[in-house]
């Protein structure tokens, strides 16, 4: 995948949106009762906000400790399809609380549950949805338009 700064850069800039925009059509949708073609437009609003924190929590907080854990996970014989699902898994299971954590923050009515309590229920209900765009949809869809984008001359 991603070889040089550059590459990680717009790989990670095309991986952030993509998974931030769905999360957020679905927390809206979630708040509203449902999913409406009014979410897709009013999802803008806050991607101005978290797509970006998304990029920075990833190239500069987060990717150095899912690398870690990839690595300790991973034998040299490690088919790189699980090496893959291992870095998407371990990445959701740090993004995923630490978005959630920055969305209560900012989006959230919690003043009646608590914030501890509303940033809990929000990470345990975005992880299902999370994990299974990424590693379904989002995942294979960005990794397809990276290689497009970036090919390699064999």
């Amino acid at each position: 995948m991603p070889e040089s700064k550059l590459e990680n850069f717009v790989f990670t800039v095309m991986m952030a949106f993509v998974m931030v925009y769905a999360m957020v059509c679905y927390n809206i949708a979630l708040t509203i009762g449902g999913m409406k073609d009014a979410v897709l437009l009013e999802a803008f609003r806050e991607m101005m906000i978290m797509w970006p924190v998304a990029i920075i929590l990833e190239m500069f907080i987060l990717e150095k400790p899912v690398v870690y854990l990839t690595r300790r996970v991973m034998t040299p014989s490690t088919p790189i399809l699980m090496i893959i699902l291992i870095r998407c898994s371990i990445t959701v299971c740090l993004m995923c609380p630490t978005m959630s954590l920055i969305a209560t923050a900012l989006f959230k009515n919690f003043q009646a549950a608590g914030f501890i309590g509303t940033w809990l229920q929000t990470a345990v209900i975005n992880f299902p949805m999370a994990i299974g765009w990424q590693i379904f949809f989002c995942g294979p869809a960005v990794r397809f338009i990276f290689r497009t984008i970036f090919k390699k001359s064999n």
